[in-house]
């Protein structure tokens, strides 16, 4: 699974929650990972960074803690047999189930099955006359087998029903709990088309089909689905059959022939565009709508390869009959790894040139390593979530040291870790969390970001060999079957032969992570180097000391370093080395992957010697963050290095960060990346660069990068600048591009319509503020807002309605509804605080419009946000 939400950057939240404008848009806000590395170098918890131990008396509890245990198993589950028809009217499954089943080890009579909202209408063994008698909470299915069955006695329970998926409920990760989504069943929607699909994660698949809903069951399935002839259906493991019936309709039969757990269950029916490949003999498919089908291969780029090296470095061959992924609409996650099938959100459909250095390799990686963790060995609960999600996050990384070296993957790494930091400012849990609320809840940046973060450091404390090998005997000892992070450390205790408790104990079973305070000194007399590390972190929240293996490299003025591996294991610990001279630098964490906070004071030479010695981006890349306020020479000469680096994302940093007086030729290097960089970041962000030195240097080749270019956000950066020297011509070359539907080249050219004050523009703005999303979607409805003040009060009250539509309707992404309802509370408040009546009255109009959105916001983490913006307003 993987989830769409991020953790937004606390400097985004509280401009927008304040309502503040930014003067120019044409420079863009700070970069994701510039902010990312801040909260890494800098954030802090008060209360875990200068509370000291607490003297206070503890009061006994006389309680047991929260266990969320992992389901008792009275009954195995073998096979599962559906036959499915849908009444698309009534958004309804009508279904036979065939399950065979036999107790799990104690003789039984009665059998208890998840099923919600269903009702039935027989419910019988296979090949009897009479029905069986039943039980029917509305939730849960106790059936009487008229006998008591033994282990190994097989029986197979028939039942007819009809189900009526409706959602309960839902959480950040994963929107709605409904299991089974008809998609404009009824043909109402033009811009939609009719779709079935299916999020059986967590336990929501028996909203559709009778079954043990528990990820320690597993089950072999088949499938038979009868649609209208039209439609394309794709599910778990083999194509059997397509059958033609007399009827117009065509009836599907799927057979997945090895057991997997039921969440893993698959539908997806609509008018795909289907294009296959071949790998190893092994059908490898790709269902788009059709306007993609040209573009399926780079959608899901990679695919092939990514089948090849996970196989090979794992040394488990892929161990299923196919590889399918289809794009669905309106998905209430970013992705599912259904066994042999994975659904995928629309936002990765797109055209080719979308795609260019932005594709969706690391989504697709994420639910193609999960088909070994997750599928072949799955979590036997949810409070071992872990096991399937932190080794999905890490195949990102995986994927791309593989494909794009360890720069990139270290990139990567940067972001899991901002995210899982981010949210433990105000959460720790165990990575292993039994005493979870809701089991919903695991799906957070502690299952992903952390779990993923420690298997690297895992990988580096063990080394390479010894990891791989670790993971192919747990997948081998395990596979199709529910495991625990016990499962992992036995496989690994037996590779290296080393007891790995104090690993997994610190790391799994307790909270948190190690905020430290490193400081060095050197004392030319004795010729020693002391390096002090202190644990800091609050032992009220996470465990007061952790044991650190760490690696120190210590360098010489030449560039020489030696390396120190040192073992942290004390609140407060002091090491020596002996040196004849002062080093040049002291790298603590030489191989950058603790997690941990860490508070280490670098001078400037240091930090210039970093970035030309020492190896790993994070080593470059803090050096340039560290210098980026600094005005001195030698920090604005480290920038222009920079702009050579081998790393795309470090001469992106390096161009954000260059000082306004800069040399000419300095500027001439900056033209070039903007013309020739082979990575289109880099071009946009010199084009950004240019624009804001106000330098005229580069109309032309700007000129020829919006008619030319491949890229569209460097289109949208050469309009932007354009946009600065020749306004004219920037809004010639917009009115070319309107029709284009590429969120980069929109918000471009939306930037430039806002700018003219122009309400005649207001039309695309309302054509095009659904395309956008992310940050991007909150500064276009900006925009729409800022047009809308220029007209009359009937254009005011008309943009008014059209914001408040938007964010009222739940299939809008939750960015244009934030964007929309934001835009729409800034005119009620700009028309409130007016003396004109007409104006007072409408403000008071758009107050009961921004009354309803947040009474029918169900996001979580907009209603959050919501109460901080509107404080005043209340449903």
């Amino acid at each position: 699974m993987t989830i769409t939400y991020r953790i937004v950057p606390l400097w985004l939240i509280a401009a927008l929650l304040l309502g503040c404008n930014t003067s120019n848009k044409t420079v863009q806000s700070p970069p994701a990972e510039e902010v990312e590395y801040r909260m890494l170098d800098t954030m802090t918890v008060s209360a875990a960074r200068d509370a000291e131990p607490a003297d206070t008396i503890i009061e006994p509890t006389y309680e047991l803690p929260v266990y969320r245990a992992s389901h008792t198993r009275e009954h195995d589950l073998l096979h599962t047999t559906l036959h499915l028809r849908f009444d698309w009217e009534k958004e309804q499954v009508i279904g036979q189930a065939e399950l065979e089943l036999t107790p799990y080890f104690y003789p039984s009579s009665t059998v208890v099955l998840e099923a919600k909202g269903f009702e039935f209408d027989k419910v019988r063994l296979k090949d009897a006359a009479e029905d069986l008698d039943y039980a029917y909470d509305g939730q849960q299915l106790t059936v009487d087998l008229g006998k008591t069955y033994e282990k190994g006695e097989v029986y197979n329970l028939v039942i007819d029903y009809t189900a009526t998926p409706a959602a309960s409920g839902g959480s950040a990760a994963i929107t709605s709990d409904k299991g089974l989504f008809f998609i404009d069943p009824r043909d109402e929607d033009p811009e939609k088309p009719t779709q079935i699909w299916t999020q059986g994660e967590t336990e929501h698949n028996s909203r559709w089909f009778p079954t043990i809903d528990k990820p320690n069951e597993r089950t072999t399935q088949e499938m038979y689905v009868t649609v209208a002839d039209h439609y394309k259906v794709l599910s778990n493991g083999t194509l059997m059959a397509e059958e033609q019936n007399s009827d117009g309709t065509k009836t599907w039969h799927w057979k997945m022939d090895k057991p997997h757990a039921p969440y893993l269950f698959m539908l997806a029916i609509g008018e795909f565009a289907v294009v296959e490949e071949q790998w190893e003999g092994k059908p490898v498919t790709y269902y788009v709508e059709p306007e993609y089908e040209a573009d399926a291969t780079a959608i899901f780029s990679n695919t092939k390869e990514m089948l090849t090296f996970f196989s090979d470095k794992l040394g488990v061959q892929y161990p299923w009959s196919k590889y399918a992924q289809v794009v669905v609409r309106d998905y209430v996650s970013g992705a599912m790894e259904n066994t042999t099938a994975v659904i995928f959100g629309e936002f990765v459909q797109r055209h080719k040139r979308e795609l260019i250095d932005d594709h969706n390799e690391r989504i697709v990686a994420h639910e193609l390593i999960h088909h070994w963790f997750g599928d072949l060995v799955t979590t036997e609960s949810w409070a071992n979530l872990t096991m399937n999600e932190g080794f999905a996050n890490y195949g990102e990384y995986l994927w791309f040291e593989h494909k794009y070296g360890r720069d990139e993957a270290d990139y990567h790494l940067l972001g899991e870790w901002a995210g899982y930091l981010s949210s433990a400012q105000g959460n720790v849990h165990p990575l292993i969390h039994f005493g979870y609320e809701d089991k919903e809840d695991m799906f957070d940046a502690h299952s992903y970001n952390k779990g993923g973060a420690v298997l690297h450091m895992l990988r580096n404390y063990v080394g390479d060999e010894a990891f791989w090998a670790g993971l192919e005997l747990y997948l081998t000892e395990n596979a199709y079957t529910a495991v625990e992070a016990h499962n992992l450390r036995l496989a690994f205790e037996e590779v290296t032969g080393e007891d790995l408790n104090w690993f997994f104990n610190q790391w799994y079973f307790e909270q948190g992570h190690p905020q430290l305070d490193v400081s060095k000194s050197y004392d030319p007399e004795r010729r020693e180097l002391t390096l002090t590390v202190e644990q800091v972190q609050n032992p009220e929240r996470m465990p007061a000391i952790f044991q650190l293996p760490v690696a120190v490299d210590l360098y010489q003025v030449d560039g020489r370093s030696e390396r120190h591996q040192l073992w942290i294991d004390q609140r407060e610990q002091t090491f020596t080395f002996p040196m004849d001279q002062s080093p040049s630098l002291v790298n603590f964490d030489a191989d950058r992957v603790l997690l941990a906070e860490t508070d280490y004071e670098k001078t400037e030479a240091e930090l210039v010697f970093q970035y030309h010695n020492a190896p790993r981006f994070l080593d470059r890349y803090e050096a340039l963050l560290e210098l980026r306020q600094s005005n001195t020479t030698a920090a604005a000469q480290l920038m222009e290095a920079a702009l050579d680096d081998a790393f795309w994302n470090i001469r992106a940093t390096a161009l954000g960060n260059l000082p306004e007086d800069i040399s000419p030729a300095t500027v001439e290097r900056i033209v070039e990346l903007a013309k020739t960089d082979p990575h289109s970041d880099v071009r946009a962000s010199a084009y950004q660069k240019l624009a804001a030195l106000e330098n005229d240097s580069a109309v032309a080749i700007a000129t020829t990068a919006i008619e030319s270019d491949s890229a569209y956000n460097v289109i949208g950066a050469a309009l932007q600048y354009l946009s600065v020297h020749d306004p004219a011509a920037a809004l010639e070359q917009a009115k070319l591009l309107e029709e284009e539907d590429a969120p980069d080249l929109l918000m471009a050219v939306g930037e430039l319509y806002a700018a003219t004050g122009d309400a005649k523009y207001l039309p695309f703005f309302r054509q095009n503020l659904e395309k956008i999303d992310g940050y991007a979607a909150i500064y276009f409805a900006e925009g729409y807002k800022e047009l809308a003040m220029q007209g009359d009060l009937d254009t005011a009250e008309e943009v008014g309605q059209h914001l408040h539509q938007l964010a009222i309707n739940e299939s809008t992404s939750p960015w244009v509804r934030f964007g929309a309802t934001r835009a729409l509370n800034q005119i009620r408040q700009q028309f409130g605080a007016s003396e004109e009546e007409a104006k007072q009255a409408l403000g008071n109009n758009f107050l009961s419009l921004l009354k309803e959105i947040v009474a029918k916001e169900k996001s979580p983490q907009l209603q959050s946000f919501y109460s901080q913006m509107l404080p005043d307003v209340k449903p």
